[in-house]
């Protein structure tokens, strides 16, 4: 029978060498609050219940920015330490008996792998008690994992009670715990530390150990992956390391990028194998990028869903959009909400499009602003095209059908409608709706007044 396990997430400190008025686990990682990778990863393990311990200061925050994510909240009144704010989540786990997960919420960087692996060593070896810990390059400020002859885990000692000798240790603590519920009354054992007043959990392995209670350190980690992050500096490296993670995954799946260093990718990003990424891109939200794609320097994509063999030329925005096979965007094109460009469609430079359509084949190559309009197959739309959509008060919708020719500087003011196969005239300002097969002009007729340049000069 499997064990029941819960998680809790301790995330009630602001972080004050941050030095920011936002919760320190809300600071966002390629475009996620860093506590949302946390979430992520533990929802994989299966849990039955996932606890989130905030404080007085970032409970607001934190509750507004997890709306809608199925977790308990837990609040510490106080800040008294790791020991205390676990001991806040007893009232969320009431009734509950398995083993419980305990983590910080500013590790974004831990995987599954490792929690599975981890949780997989716990319950075969039947512990009471489990710290996960990880060998550390530099491990000052670290907590360090001392050990007994034989191997045996004794203790956590914080850095400024270690002696000369085990400044040296390099096995450190990873913040990362796992107990049976059972344990939470030897956890309320655990005494105020007289220096910081405060409750440290590092002190459960030692209290354990006396009991003679089964308790072992397993040393799996990947220093990486619990990356500390207290500053601004640290979070730059966090983001640096993140997305290092999430184009490598991509390059195994082959997707080239041309420069890792200047491409960023949120990790809701999917992109299909074949696509080519050149630099200075940015790809967020739940974007899904098809296969054989060609994105090139400079375009932001942002919430989109963008089909197979498709071009995005340089400078080009996209958001909340839809780009079906083989359509060709920009250079300095911007794609707004609601838009669909449909199959082998083409929308050139300096052209925005919002909330509209664009049929199978159509063309919007240059300088035109098309805006709630519904445009049909094959249809080209000259330079310097714009849909008037919006009349002070309400927007209105233009219709152009399959076949159209649009002439250059072509005022559409809507509500409008263009039949099917019509060609409006270069500079025409169209009002009413336009036949089928019909011609449309709107334009004052042309006079050439002849000597005028030279009456003028003699003025």
């Amino acid at each position: 029978m499997k064990r029941a396990l819960s998680v809790v997430v301790l995330a009630a400190g602001m972080g004050t060498r941050m030095r920011s008025a936002l919760p320190k686990v809300l600071h966002r990682l390629s475009g996620l609050p860093m506590l949302m990778y946390v979430l992520q990863t533990v929802k994989a393990l299966g849990p039955d219940r996932v606890v989130v311990v905030v404080g007085k200061m970032t409970e607001t925050q934190i509750k507004e920015a997890l709306k809608g994510v199925d977790v308990n909240f837990a609040l510490q009144p106080e800040p008294l330490g790791t020991a205390h704010a676990l001991l806040s989540a007893k009232k969320a786990l009431w009734g509950f008996k398995g083993d419980i997960l305990v983590l910080n919420g500013d590790t974004p960087l831990i995987t599954e792998q490792t929690l599975k692996g981890f949780i997989r060593r716990h319950r075969r070896a039947g512990n009471m008690l489990s710290v996960l810990s990880f060998n550390a390059e530099d491990p000052y400020g670290y907590g360090r994992i001392i050990r007994e002859k034989g191997n045996r885990a004794v203790m956590i000692k914080e850095e400024k009670d270690l002696s000369a000798e085990e400044r040296e240790i390099k096995e450190v603590n990873s913040g990362v715990y796992l107990m049976k519920k059972e344990l939470l009354p030897l956890v309320a054992k655990i005494r105020i530390n007289p220096k910081k007043g405060e409750y440290y959990l590092t002190d459960i392995l030692e209290l354990a150990t006396k009991r003679s209670l089964k308790a072992e350190v397993y040393n799996i980690g990947v220093e990486e992956e619990f990356h500390g992050i207290n500053t601004k500096e640290d979070l730059k490296r966090a983001e640096t390391l993140l997305r290092e993670r999430l184009i490598r995954y991509w390059t195994e799946r082959d997707v080239t990028f041309m420069d890792y260093s200047t491409t960023y990718i949120h990790p809701t990003v999917k992109i299909g194998p074949g696509t080519f990424v050149y630099p200075n891109t940015y790809l967020e939200g739940n974007t899904v990028i098809g296969s054989n794609c060609t994105i090139y320097p400079n375009v932001r994509i942002s919430n989109s869903t963008i089909g197979n063999h498709v071009e995005i030329k340089d400078s080009s925005v996209l958001e909340g959009v839809k780009v079906k096979d083989h359509a060709v965007i920009g250079p300095f094109a911007r794609l707004r909400p609601g838009t669909l460009i449909k199959e082998g469609a083409r929308i050139g430079n300096f052209v925005e499009v919002k909330a509209s359509e664009i049929g199978k084949g159509s063309k919007a190559q240059h300088l035109s602003y098309i805006g709630d309009a519904q445009v049909g197959s094959h249809v080209n739309i000259g330079a310097g095209t714009i849909t008037c959509n919006y009349d002070g008060k309400k927007k209105h919708r233009t219709v152009i059908e399959d076949g159209v020719f649009v002439g250059s500087d072509t005022q559409l003011v809507a509500p409008v409608r263009v039949g099917k196969g019509a060609f409006v005239g270069a500079g025409s300002t169209i009002t009413k709706d336009v036949p089928a097969e019909s011609l449309a002009l709107s334009r004052p007729k042309q006079v050439n007044i002849k000597g005028w340049v030279k009456r003028k000069k003699r003025g």
